[in-house]
């Protein structure tokens, strides 16, 4: 080997083993071979006590002088303008804090559900709700295309249509999970609630009520014509409600079962998330709303005995079998077919939703909504045709 590299070598060797013989501290006897080597344990150098005493000293004196400058100024501020008011009278005793309306501002213009007094805005019941959910089976996409082909014939209607197969499950859907105001067919669920209450001892279909002005009201019905303070029954009231669509009787049979909070209340322990009733009727502005796919699922659960018995069901359906307006889903359907079903009617949207009854034992749910120009006779045209349509594909 060079001697260049050699010095370099065991300069390498040296320096190493000086710092592994550091590590260790190991001292080798020089006796020779097998004599017993001793090992000089490791020591930690002293600590610095007084440095570290220094150190102690600082910290303490800086977390002193933060917790004195908070004590002397933060707190004094605090109790001054928050806690101090707690034990002193105000100068102002007429003027109250509603704390509750700090904390929840909207409480009092968005809410669905009263509780002792107290209102509340809570969310539909998904774990275990009243309804059951309509089991489907297979996509009709060839109705739905059928539907679709006659669409562009009324560029100016934009419809939801939901069709839901008794037997099979099979189902069509255009839009419809799409909100949609409901007109009077806001009136389903405020029907199925009052049933809910009678069965839940609330109420009575033989309670009276008087007709005074606060129910009277202008639209559909001829209820508002009616004398002042004339009595009716609830029986009474549901039925003109469903067959001749009356708002005033709607607005009195609300009120009876606890207003539009009780409904939504009751929509919500259905399962139901997307239909709410905000205001009383004539509902013009069409600010109650639903979709076609909650109406179906609340027509279906008329003859779930889980969710109302048979009196009501039976109740139910006579009111929804003497509908007069037959002039929507009910004039396409074929010679023989019958129909329980209501209408709903205001400028932008016209609706019809139901349960068809074919002569060869068919059975089908059928819901058509219909948003249009104001008042627009297309709507109606569309919906007849839609329910031709879907008629004749289901009873083929």
């Amino acid at each position: 080997m060079p001697e260049l590299a050699r010095n370099y070598e065991e300069r390498y060797y040296y320096r190493e083993n000086t710092q592994y013989a550091q590590r260790n501290l190991r001292s080798v006897h020089a006796e020779g071979i097998g004599t017993p080597r001793k090992v000089v344990r490791y020591q930690q150098p002293k600590r610095n006590e007084k440095k570290i005493k220094k150190n102690q000293l600082i910290s303490k004196v800086i977390s002193l002088s933060f917790m004195l400058t908070i004590g002397l100024l933060v707190l004094p501020i605090g109790f001054k303008n928050v806690a101090n008011s707690a034990f002193t009278k105000s100068p102002y005793p007429n003027i109250k804090t509603d704390y509750k309306k700090l904390l929840f501002p909207t409480q009092n213009y968005l809410h669905n559900q009263w509780f002792l007094g107290e209102l509340s805005l809570n969310g539909a019941e998904t774990k275990k709700p009243a309804m059951l959910t309509l089991d489907e089976g297979a996509q009709l996409t060839d109705l739905e295309n059928q539907i679709k082909n006659i669409m562009p014939m009324f560029p100016s209607i934009h419809p939801s249509v939901f069709v839901w197969d008794y037997e099979t499950g099979n189902y069509a859907d255009i839009n419809a999970s799409e909100t949609f105001s409901a007109a009077s067919i806001i009136k389903i669920p405020v029907l199925l609630q009052l049933f809910r209450s009678i069965e839940s001892n609330q109420v009575s279909l033989y309670d009276e009520m008087p007709l005074t002005e606060y129910y009277r009201s202008e639209g559909s019905g001829d209820l508002q014509f009616r004398a002042a303070n004339s009595t009716y029954t609830l029986d009474q009231l549901a039925r003109v409600m469903i067959t001749h669509s009356d708002n005033s009787a709607t607005n009195m049979i609300m009120s009876k079962i606890g207003a539009m909070v009780d409904v939504n209340q009751g929509i919500r322990e259905w399962g139901l998330k997307q239909t709410q009733v905000n205001n009383w009727l004539p509902d013009l502005a069409g600010t109650n709303f639903t979709t076609a796919r909650d109406l179906a699922r609340m027509l279906y659960n008329i003859e779930n005995p889980e969710f109302l018995s048979a009196e009501s069901r039976e109740k139910i359906f006579d009111y929804m079998g003497h509908v007069k307006n037959n002039r929507l889903i009910q004039a396409g359907l074929g010679e023989g077919a019958s129909f329980l079903h209501k209408t709903g009617d205001i400028g932008k949207m016209l609706g019809d939703a139901g349960i068809v009854f074919a002569p060869n034992g068919k059975k089908y749910i059928v819901v058509i909504l219909a948003n249009r120009p104001y008042n627009s006779p297309a709507g109606k045209d569309f919906i007849v045709k839609a329910s031709q349509i879907i008629y004749n594909y289901m009873v083929r």
